[in-house]
Order: C-alpha cells, then structure tokens, then sequence
C-alpha cells in the first residue's frame, strides 16, 4: 500500500534529521511511511519499507496500515513488482525499520518473502523483541545469502515503536500523561472552570493523539466536572477505547461516556462490590464495568495497567498504548507512583493566580529530588508551548 502524504502526527519527537549518510535517509523515509499506520496497526508495531535500486532510484515503498493486512515489506515488494517487474529486486535493497518478521500469525513471513524475492541485501533499523521474532528473522536472511546491515537509527526506530517495545517488556502500556495549563500551572480556575486552557491548535492537536493511541483514560472527577466525550473529533482517525477510573461506581448515569453512540468503546473501572447505576444500560450498549482491588482507598492503579496490557478494552485486544487525560488526583497519583512514561504539558500564556493546580503534592522536599526527564522536546502550538518529556531513555 502506497503510503499517505502528511504530517506525521503521532506523540514521539520529530527529532531525526534527513542530513545524514543515504541509508540514514532511506531509514528517516521508512520511519515517516510507519508512521501513517499509527493507532491502526497496534498491537502488532508500526513498519515502513522502502526497496532502493542501485542508483537511488525508489522501485516500491510501502507501510503497515492496519491490523490484520499486509506487512511493510509485502506492500513495498508488491508495489515495486507491480512498477519495475520482478526482475528489479535482484538488485535492490530493502530498507525497513523493524526486523522482518518470522513466524506465521495473521500474514506469513516476510523474511520467506524477502529470499523468495531474491533480494540482495536487506538494511534493518531494529531487531524485533517480540520473542517469537528477537533475530530469527534476521538469520533466517543470513543463513539464506542476504546480507543484513541492522542499528541504523536504532534510538529513532524504537522510539516510534516505544509503545510496542514497552509492552512486550512489561505487559503493560506505554502510559502518556496529558496536561494543560496556564502559566502559573494551574488547570482550572477557583470555580471549576477548565473551558478553555488552551487554543484551538493545542485541542485539535489532542484529537489526533486519540487517533494515534489504543485508549484513552480519564478518573472520576474529570469524568463528573467536564462530561467529557474523548473521541476523535476535527480530523479523521480511528476512535480508541474509552475508560474511566470510578471507584464508588458514583458517576451521573446520563455521562456522555456511557450514552454516546461509543459507549460500547467505554470501560469503567470500580470497586470491588460496587454497583454503579449505569451498569445494566452500559453492558446493554457494549460497553463494561470491571471491579478491580483497592488499596488505600483508591483503585490500585498497577492493577489497572496489567489489565489493560492483558485484556484492553471491549476489543479484548491488549492495549498498548494509553493517553490518560488526567485531573490533578490522577496526574498526581500516576506521577507519584512511577507509572508515567511519557508527560506531555501544554503552557498556555494565561495566569489565574488562585485555581486547581496541575498536580498536587508529590512528598518532594528537596529540589534534587524533583522529577526528571531522559529526553525533552519544546514546541510552540498555536498561541501555546507543548512539553514533551520521556521518563525513561530509549
């Protein structure tokens, strides 16, 4: 499949440069091409191809648009044969972000596919940790004459596929914390009042990281105060599952979450014996309610995570991904507790003086214990400044 032409618009940095040697650049246009498949291709990662003959000339490129069809390498295979012929690939090389795979699952092989080819020599960004896969394809080419060059641009491949890489290492998904605040970090005014912090470019931005996520995830507060919606709205993508962290089972029947048109998308989770109001009208639409542990009051958030990276959603697909679009009590919680890997903070130019803080306390006492960031990213968004920040190294 012929890759879509546009900005990419997934959470991870735009920090890899094109300025580099040709299979750096090569690697940089399979990166872009993976890109478009974001949201759509979880659970399996996102994977572009490009097939290069000896004089630069692109003869197929291709990435994996969705769950379920055809890898990157058959769609840049299939592309290049449909332009140039079969007889183009016996020179070519195949650049591609992430190791060929090799097992059966929903699509054969595409290590088989690649020596059926009689492709050459294959430029890989990353060796797959999937453990069916974690370098099997990759000798499989070898023992059959490819040669295999692998770790060009490897910190940028994996942190496209961070969300991928993460859950096969922890079973959980990979947790991005949203906030959005005035300059004097306050989310809302003394009233409630949250509509709006930020701009137009700084909400729509928003939308398309739904798009781009497995699920989205707000507590019980901002569920109650903002009756929000959390789909994709303003740009076209697809629409993730919804889940909202109601330990009492308290919230207001009516809430949007759990009568909307999505509501099957929706996922509560309460205490253990409690029973929300909104449970029988929720199952009947698709949606559902899932009792989970408390410990100190409060649902225990760990086994929150493993039950998404286990069970996801209504889609009994496991999440990989998770945008939680947090109130103070759940930004602090997750803060506090470690479960956070990538913080994302709009800065509105907007000061309130009084209002609701963006996160409470955190037991800091020392400024050399404030929490720190691996990597850090600054962009302007409209009339706003977004913060990204990574907890962990790649």
């Amino acid at each position: 499949m012929a890759a879509r032409r546009g900005p990419v618009a997934g959470l991870h940095t735009g920090s890899v440069t094109v300025n580099g040697s040709p299979e750096e650049r090569w690697m940089h246009r399979c990166l872009t091409l993976a890109a478009e498949g974001a949201g759509a291709a979880s659970p399996n990662p996102m994977v572009g191809a490009v097939l290069v003959a000896p004089d630069g000339t692109v003869l197929g490129e291709g990435y994996h648009a969705r769950y379920g069809e055809a890898h990157a390498e058959r769609a840049a295979i299939d592309a290049a044969r449909a332009a140039h012929g079969a007889e183009a690939l016996q020179e070519a090389t195949l650049y591609v972000n992430l190791e060929p795979c090799s097992h059966h699952g929903k699509q054969p092989p595409c290590s088989d596919l690649v020596v059926e080819t009689g492709i050459p020599r294959v430029v890989v960004g990353m060796i797959d940790p999937y453990p069916v896969v974690a370098g099997r394809g990759i000798q499989r080419l070898r023992a059959h004459g490819v040669d295999v060059t692998v770790g060009v641009l490897e910190g940028a491949c994996r942190r496209l596929n961070e969300a991928f890489v993460h859950h096969v290492a922890t079973g959980r998904p990979l947790v991005t914390l949203k906030i959005a605040q005035t300059l004097d970090g306050r989310v809302a005014t003394r009233t409630g009042d949250s509509r709006w912090v930020t701009g137009t470019e700084a909400r729509t931005l928003v939308h398309r990281w739904r798009a781009t996520q497995d699920g989205v995830l707000v507590g019980a507060g901002t569920a109650r105060a903002d009756d929000p919606r959390l789909t994709v709205r303003h740009v076209d993508g697809r629409q993730p599952q919804r889940f909202v962290l109601d330990r009492t089972g308290a919230l207001p029947p009516a809430l949007s979450l759990f009568t909307d048109a999505h509501a099957a998308q929706t996922t509560v989770f309460v205490a253990e014996g409690a029973r929300p109001a909104y449970r029988p009208a929720l199952a009947a639409a698709g949606g559902a309610v899932v009792p989970l542990p408390v410990v100190d009051g409060h649902l225990h958030l760990p086994a929150v995570l493993d039950y998404l990276g286990a069970q996801g959603g209504s889609h009994a697909r496991p999440l990989q991904s998770l945008l939680v679009e947090a109130g103070p009590g759940l930004a602090t919680a997750l803060l506090h507790h470690g479960l956070v890997d990538r913080f994302v903070a709009f800065l509105a130019p907007k000061v309130l003086g009084t209002g609701l803080p963006a996160v409470g306390d955190l037991g800091i006492r020392q400024m050399a214990d404030a929490l720190t960031f691996a990597e850090t990213n600054w962009e302007t968004v409209g009339d706003d400044l977004l913060f990204r920040g990574y907890r962990r190294a790649v």
